[in-house]
């Protein structure tokens, strides 16, 4: 077994209340690394089209890296896999905290949880053993309540992953949380819906066993190389947290306003932004283990309305769709409102994306008083934003079980033109960054394997300040330059396939990190003597595999769009090219004129297995 894996995998079938643990092969994880890169050739083998997102033979995947539990900064990470119930396919989402770190030290790399449990169930893991407990007296409870008594029954010290009152109610929109009232979210895609309709509460883990590193000396000279610069690169980062640039955001159009349709709100932005939350609301910061960045906001609210919140505070995604989206400009409220998701555990994107759709139609006289049950959907209330979190969560009325459907499946009930304003890509709704901003976003939004998301390509990053030497990123790419996007988009996509199998926080960039740096701890951890080219076609095969699910699943380039508001309704000077763009992209990846991966991609790329599972490939 290479150093850097405990080399266990735990497999769970709750219909039957049995485990086996299987040994983890070193060819599967040369191949695939871990993380969300091993939990892809895991979901592609155990799925298929017709597999029911909420069924028993849908997987729920927990998968760490081999970083997990090292002294590598920003590497206490964990990724959740399964299929998707809010879009149908390839879902994924990246965790930070403490729980996967947890895990590792618990002796396994992953979990794969199969089957239903009749009653609630939550599995308590403890340097290596395994137990299946009874949650009934569990159910019902927020997460945050839950993490204190689960501790009691189990150990002060472990470390829970939890779905809230939204995923036991299965609500397409929700998430599943980490750490308490710290809130590490695995929070898009409808994974708490996954955990929910398996019936288990919750995973606790507790452990104390060594991760082996092959050449712990050369890693600790490496951490010692580059911990100092990303301390010093991402200072006011850790000030003011990942809302610290809001105004900005917002200065160059690409912080959301209004479901995406108004151009500025510099007046908004002031009052929600990182530095008024510094100001009023914010009593620390939260460092998940091993990071020296320290983003994360603890907030309290003493007086007031919404007196009495106290824990996470709202990260940027979570300020741009509860509040600029929806107009709401009471920064208290949007607290009060993350708070509210984090408890019930629901993606604060989704959520507020779905609100500012729901204040649209409300606002076209699609959605009626009737409909909202007398609630006013008007732009800026926010206190109309607080009640559809409680009938979201709860699936109460009809408006509550309209949007908890998330916007693409409520835009097809209401019809009468709500689609023109339902936005997303694939089901996923937008996260709060602009694609009329940045083309490279524009781009990864349409490509994206898991739907709308900027962290799949984090190019709104490298079209504004970062480089990337190693890859031919020798300085920011211009954001509103058409020529060479393909290329550079794609690059970026295969690196952050990287980041999420090594298990490395994307924020490690803000850092400084590069390449080179993450290839040399990857030998230091592993023994191994890849070179950048090596971990770089890794990545490349991860993107192309997470492609061909997706293939299956019946996505091709009819997909590989954006929502007509953000390609004809101008928002300054630009709007997406997004056919040349989408052209270049598939011809530098080698796909062809229907977005699908080649045969001889798939052959370079070792996927021919895989491929083999597809039609008319």
């Amino acid at each position: 077994m290479l150093d850097g894996y405990m080399g266990k995998i735990l497999q769970i079938n709750l219909s039957k209340k049995k485990y086996i643990i299987e040994e983890l092969s070193d060819n599967l994880i040369k191949k695939y690394i871990g993380g969300s890169g091993l939990a892809a050739k895991l979901l592609y083998d155990l799925t298929d089209s017709t597999t029911d997102p909420l069924g028993e033979d849908n997987p729920l995947i927990f998968m760490t890296g081999p970083f997990t539990g090292t002294i590598i900064p920003t590497s206490a990470r964990h990724a959740v896999v399964a299929k998707s119930p809010l879009t149908g396919i390839w879902a994924e989402s990246d965790v930070g905290g403490s729980w996967g770190y947890e895990l590792k030290k618990a002796g396994f790399d992953g979990i794969i949880i199969t089957g239903k449990a009749k009653d609630p169930v939550y599995i308590w893991i403890k340097n290596g053993k395994v137990e299946i407990r009874d949650a009934s007296h569990l159910w019902g409870i927020d997460t945050y309540d839950l993490d204190f008594i689960i501790k009691a029954e189990t150990d002060p010290k472990a470390v829970v992953t939890c779905i809230g009152k939204a995923g036991e109610n299965q609500v397409l929109l929700s998430s599943i949380m980490s750490d308490g009232a710290n809130a590490r979210v695995a929070g898009r895609c409808g994974l708490g819906a996954v955990m929910g309709s398996k019936k288990l509460k919750a995973i606790v883990v507790r452990g104390n066993q060594e991760v082996p590193v092959a050449n712990s000396n050369e890693l600790k000279k490496l951490v010692r190389q580059y911990a100092p610069t990303m301390v010093k690169e991402t200072k006011m980062f850790g000030k003011y947290g990942t809302s610290g640039g809001i105004e900005g955001h917002e200065e160059m159009m690409n912080f959301p306003i209004k479901n995406w349709y108004q151009e500025r709100w510099p007046e908004g932005a002031k009052k929600i932004n990182g530095i008024k939350m510094a100001e009023t609301i914010l009593t620390g910061r939260y460092h998940c283990r091993t990071c020296v960045i320290g983003c994360g906001r603890e907030v309290e609210i003493t007086k007031g309305p919404y007196v009495g919140v106290k824990g996470a505070g709202p990260e940027y995604e979570t300020i741009g769709t509860l509040g600029g989206l929806c107009l709401i400009d009471n920064l208290e409220a949007i607290a009060k409102g993350n708070e509210l998701c984090n408890r019930y555990g629901l993606d604060t994107i989704s959520t507020g994306a779905v609100i500012a759709f729901a204040m649209e139609a409300y606002e076209k006289g699609i959605i009626n008083q009737t409909d909202s049950e007398g609630i006013k959907l008007t732009w800026g209330n926010a206190e109309a934003m607080l009640i559809l979190i409680e009938k979201i969560t709860k699936k109460e009325g009809y408006i509550g079980r309209l949007l908890g459907q998330g916007v693409r499946k409520a835009a097809e009930t209401l019809g009468q033109g709500a689609e023109e304003f339902a936005i997303h890509v694939k089901g996923l709704e937008f996260p709060a960054h602009d694609p009329r901003a940045y083309n490279g976003v524009a781009l990864s939004y349409a490509t994206s394997n898991r739907g709308a998301c900027h962290l799949q390509g984090f190019t709104h990053g490298f079209e504004k300040a970062f480089i990337m030497p190693e890859i031919g990123i020798n300085q920011p790419h211009p954001r509103h330059q058409v020529e060479g996007k393909g290329e550079f988009t794609a690059k970026l996509q295969d690196l952050m396939c990287l980041f999420d199998s090594l298990k490395l926080c994307k924020f490690a960039i803000i850092g400084g990190i590069k390449l080179t740096a993450m290839t040399d701890c990857y030998n230091a951890v592993t023994g191994l003597n890849l070179k950048n080219e090596d971990l770089m076609k890794i990545g490349e095969r991860l993107y192309n595999l997470k492609r061909l699910y997706n293939v299956r699943c019946g996505i091709s380039r009819k997909d590989d769009t954006l929502p007509p508001r953000l390609l004809t309704h101008k928002r300054g000077p630009n709007l997406p090219h997004l056919g040349k763009m989408l052209h270049d992209y598939y011809n530098f990846r080698n796909w062809n004129e229907r977005g699908i991966p080649s045969r001889e991609k798939l052959k370079e790329l070792g996927l021919d297995e895989e491929a083999n599972k597809i039609k008319n490939i």
